[in-house]
């Protein structure tokens, strides 16, 4: 399972780069478009799916298809004022989030009927997305940055050349840390919600799902107003230390009143740092570049997602029952040292890089 789950966040790490240069060159709505219809084909090879070497096939071909997301990315970068730019981010975060809500419970409440039924419902919400963007969705980059972005010097946007620039290294570094700790809780919550408070799947499904209404809600609708009023180099400080502090205190919580609690201080984090760190990676990237820079920005969250899970099952199972949390939370804090690297946010004091 743990591999199953990796080979789709690997893929994302490999492909998600690749999309962005991609999409540079020729355009945000024909790779949008392209991975709308290899995700539903994909959902349609894992409904179908009789041995477990077509179910790798397709959640490896889903994460091939769904690097694109820094597609998406990119193109709220090419179509909003730098003042909004955050506010565009944390919609797609706000977006990502209740997909995670409402998705495991529908296909939950399909899987009665079989478990095929919920891989043929996401491959035709898939479709009908790819048929929406077919009809709905218009280029964002004009032919000029177009033809900038395929005569720009490959090396100058390699993955290890971003992480030389005085705002994007930083901000890789930073949002690479985060979520590798968020994923390590993420991993173990459910077996130390057992151990510790006799939690069941149900009690451990509300408790993620609060976590992501929040996460929605702030990133939906305060985020942008927060940044626009504070600067999102101001918020990427105060999300990775409350996030930080969270995670510890979900680690030592005594009572069950106090862990809910504390997943409500990490969700506040996350919410706060995650759209505030693209919004100043987008802000440092030129517009011929922002689907190769916003790319290797995804593709470092996929990698965390890959390696987290791993690192959190070895804590627990060597060190402590909460070790991935507290453990996380202590690196996290530590990483916010890297955060007053970054500018305040304001976009006009934001070098392009």
């Amino acid at each position: 399972m743990g591999l199953l789950v990796a080979s789709f966040s690997l893929m994302q790490f490999f492909f998600t780069p690749l999309w962005g240069r991609l999409s540079d060159r020729i355009g945000r709505r024909p790779v949008l478009l392209g991975s709308l219809v290899v995700t539903g084909i994909s959902y349609l090879v894992f409904a179908r799916a009789e041995s477990l070497a077509v179910l790798f096939a397709s959640r490896i071909l889903a994460g091939i298809a769904g690097a694109a997301i820094s597609t998406a990315h990119a193109y709220v970068a090419d179509t909003t004022e730098p003042s909004r730019r955050t506010q565009g981010m944390g919609l797609i975060y706000a977006a990502f989030g209740a997909g995670f809500i409402f998705g495991p419970a529908i296909g939950g409440a399909l899987s009665r009927f079989g478990y095929s039924v919920p891989g043929y419902a996401a491959a035709g919400f898939a479709f009908v997305a790819a048929g929406l963007a077919l009809f709905l969705l218009p280029e964002s980059l004009t032919p000029e940055v177009r033809r900038a972005a395929a005569a720009r010097h490959p090396l100058r946007v390699s993955p290890a050349s971003m992480f030389r620039r005085p705002v994007i290294g930083p901000a890789l570094l930073l949002f690479y840390l985060s979520t590798l700790c968020f994923a390590a809780m993420e991993a173990t919550f459910a077996i130390y919600g057992e151990r510790k408070f006799q939690l069941g799947p149900q009690e451990v499904g509300y408790l993620m799902a609060f976590v992501g209404v929040v996460a929605s809600i702030l990133q939906a609708g305060v985020v942008g107003a927060l940044a626009r009023r504070f600067g999102e180099g101001t918020l990427v400080r105060a999300g990775v230390f409350v996030m930080g502090v969270g995670l510890v205190a979900m680690g030592i919580a005594p009572l069950f009143s106090l862990l809910v609690l504390a997943m409500g201080v990490v969700a506040v984090g996350s919410s706060l740092t995650g759209p505030s760190l693209a919004g100043l990676v987008s802000f440092a990237a030129g517009s011929e570049e922002q689907g190769a820079v916003l790319g290797v920005y995804s593709s470092m969250g996929s990698l965390a997602r890959a390696v987290g899970p791993l690192l959190g099952g070895l804590a627990f199972d060597h060190i402590a029952h909460a070790s991935p949390m507290w453990i996380g939370g202590l690196v996290v804090m530590l990483s916010a040292s890297l955060a007053f690297r970054l500018p305040r946010g304001v976009a006009k004091a934001v070098p392009k890089e």
